[in-house]
């Protein structure tokens, strides 16, 4: 039998949980967790993960352009892959675990690819929006999250730091 707490299967696999480390410096979660400042990206390799992320945006963006689906379509769906917060309402481990499902290039451009090959524009549109909006996210410094808590991604800690 399942423990209770335990979250989804696909939780695990996709939440980007690691086990604890013995640093000085860590960032407590409240499950249970714990990510030390060794293990988020910092200095030049942040900055070309985000430089990364705005090319992305550009790429898919000039690409969407090409495509000719309209702004409208565009305006309407950019924002989608943030209804995956939602998951925050049933704990930081099924939250990290959706919102990295959504924020990830591999749905992204499974869809985009599934368009291609088959020919369905409306899967092109979505994929190149999707990535717009991945893009965008890394270009402005919002990462994968760890099951510690939203503030803590792959990028660094974003939010206000805790004043205590």
């Amino acid at each position: 039998m399942a423990e209770l707490d335990s979250p989804p299967g696909f939780a695990h696999f996709v939440s980007l949980r690691l086990p604890p480390s013995r640093g000085r410096h860590l960032w407590t979660g409240g499950a249970g967790s714990t990510v030390s400042h060794e293990q988020a990206v910092v200095g030049g390799v942040r900055g070309l993960l985000r430089l990364e992320g705005a090319v992305v945006l550009v790429a898919a963006l000039a690409a969407y352009a090409q495509f000719g689906a309209g702004w409208g379509v565009f305006a309407l769906w950019l924002l989608v892959p943030d209804l995956s917060l939602l998951g925050y309402l049933a704990g930081p481990r099924v939250g990290a675990a959706l919102y990295n499902a959504a924020h990830s290039y591999l749905g992204a451009v499974a869809l985009l690819a599934l368009g291609v090959l088959a020919a369905m524009p409306w899967a092109v549109a979505g994929g190149l929006i999707w990535c717009v909006h991945i893009g965008m996210d890394r270009a402005l410094g919002y990462g994968l999250k760890y099951a510690s808590g939203f503030g803590i991604t792959h990028l660094g800690r974003i939010g206000r730091a805790d004043p205590w």
